[in-house]
């Protein structure tokens, strides 16, 4: 199963998942609380969650197991999924694991506290071609492996 933290998840990730799905015929969840617009594929699921505060982050996160693949940004919900066993990418195709997680939580939080205090803005920058490449070829290989 391929969890997809949807309201982030950028169009072109989007388009690789559900080419994916049409391929392989791999189950994908696309978590949300906005609606989306998704193809009509036996294999592709939407749950809209109501709003609140992470509540989309906590479906995926109850729900995830060893052998699924969690698609996210967000670095709490990637940690809670490595911590059940299950895989994390994020859209820019980088995996994440029990390493690099927790430096990046670090970089999470000193990063806030820069922002609080008006020494840093901004974020990431915006999907490029490179992105959605190395993200396709990780998703790839993960599907090699038969873990859909």
């Amino acid at each position: 199963m391929i969890w997809i933290d949807a309201d982030a998840c950028p169009r072109p990730v989007r388009e690789v998942l559900i080419n994916a799905a049409r391929r392989q015929r791999c189950e994908l969840t696309f978590v949300s609380q906005q609606p989306l617009q998704l193809p009509a594929l036996a294999a592709i699921r939407r749950v809209q969650v109501e709003a609140g505060f992470d509540a989309a982050d906590s479906y995926i996160a109850e729900r995830a197991q060893p052998g699924d693949l969690v698609i996210t940004q967000d670095l709490p919900l990637a940690a809670e999924c490595l911590a059940r066993g299950a895989a994390v990418v994020n859209p820019h195709g980088e995996v994440l694991d029990e390493e690099n997680i927790r430096e990046r939580l670090r970089v999470r939080a000193v990063l806030a506290e820069m922002r609080d205090a008006g020494q840093f803005s901004g974020g990431r920058s915006a999907m490029a071609a490179p992105d959605k490449a190395r993200f396709a070829n990780v998703l790839d290989r993960w599907l090699t492996r038969g873990r859909c």
